[in-house]
């Protein structure tokens, strides 16, 4: 009887009491072994040279080698192991975070501290299901995705290259709604980026990320985006051209009243486990604008969170689009809603807004 092998880990920060949380939250799950520890990103760079780990646990502020340098480096050796940092809520440390997302990180935590309102138990939760989320989509990828039930609903899915027959042309879409997870923040960037100057929908985007880090995401975003990208604020009327992002640990309703749209912000339970969840933004889309007036995309991130939202979505005549297995850093909620045929198109992450334009013309 084969015996599954041991998720392999090693945990990178300067301070030995962070080690020491993380490797002891770590190594009291059955199926996770924490390797080696070490406090500077040469350590880094050295340990996942010599044991090949399935994942870094990485800080980013460390003496002689920061952890933005170590990701940087580990990118030159070519040495491709997920990585997740450990993020410290400031200002400074969001916008860390955030970069080193973009050298290659997979995702991030909040970092153990005495200033966290989250305690180490509700942290370590988040890390472990992290780990084990990309693991099991990572040997999802190694099996090349032939589960026959995936493999038909592709076959039955419009590709880039046909022309969607489902949608009410007549109807013009007046709504964008995005969720996303895992992998999100660098693929946001690179959609939020090919939005037009004037473009005139407004957009509505769920990130799963802890509290405290949409500000300095949506600001983010806001650099590079011809869109106003902002973090959402409760009872804000929308204003078409803006995009709004999910603040963490609030779900997201968009409401109608006297004929406007408005964002509805309440600390009501999580939805698949998640506060923010893309579910509960898309319903409210869908109920709101109605099904035919939206475009709902839905991105790389473990989990099946809002996978059953854009069924519904399609099924009332709206247009919906999966960010496609190849581009996706954890081919997960996408291929959920995938194989509950809830898509109508499935495309790489760098062709997504090119599809939403195209779709918006289309519908006048």
């Amino acid at each position: 009887m084969s015996i599954n092998p041991k998720i392999k880990v090693i945990i990178v920060d300067d301070s030995l009491l962070v080690r020491n949380i993380i490797a002891d939250i770590l190594s009291a799950e059955t199926d996770i072994e924490v390797v080696a520890t070490g406090k500077t990103g040469v350590d880094c760079i050295e340990l996942a040279k010599k044991l090949s780990p399935d994942f870094i646990v990485l800080d980013i502020e460390m003496p002689i080698m920061d952890g933005l340098s170590a990701l940087a480096e580990l990118k030159k050796s070519r040495i491709n192991i997920p990585v997740i940092m450990l993020s410290v809520l400031t200002q400074h440390g969001a916008e860390a975070t955030f970069k080193a997302l973009e050298l290659g990180a997979i995702d991030f935590i909040p970092k153990p501290s005495a200033q966290m309102q989250m305690d180490t138990k509700e942290i370590g939760k988040i890390l472990i299901s992290k780990i084990r989320g990309t693991w099991e989509s990572n040997n999802q990828k190694s099996t090349k995705l032939e589960s026959p039930k995936l493999a038909k609903t592709i076959s039955n899915t419009s590709t880039d290259k046909e022309k969607n027959k489902g949608f009410q042309k007549s109807i013009p879409l007046e709504a964008i709604c995005i969720g996303t997870s895992t992998g999100g923040p660098k693929a946001l960037q690179t959609v939020f980026q090919g939005f037009p100057e004037g473009f005139k929908l407004p957009v509505f985007v769920v990130q799963h990320m802890p509290a405290g880090f949409t500000k300095a995401f949506a600001e983010r975003m806001n650099t590079f985006s011809k869109l106003h990208v902002k973090e959402a604020e409760n009872g804000e009327e929308v204003i078409p051209g803006y995009a709004y992002i999910a603040p963490g640990d609030l779900q997201m309703k968009i409401t109608s009243k006297s004929g406007n749209k408005f964002i509805e912000l309440q600390k009501t339970e999580a939805v698949n486990g998640h506060r923010p969840s893309i579910e509960v933004l898309f319903d409210s889309a869908r109920t709101s604008y109605s099904a035919p007036k939206l475009v709902a995309v839905i991105m790389t991130g473990m989990g099946k969170d809002g996978s059953e939202a854009i069924k519904r979505i399609r099924e009332e005549n709206g247009f919906t689009i999966a960010q496609d297995e190849q581009s996706s850093v954890i081919f997960g909620m996408n291929r959920v809603a995938i194989e509950l045929g809830g898509i109508e198109r499935i495309t790489p992450v760098e062709n997504i807004t090119k599809l939403v334009i195209d779709v918006v013309k289309e519908r006048g």
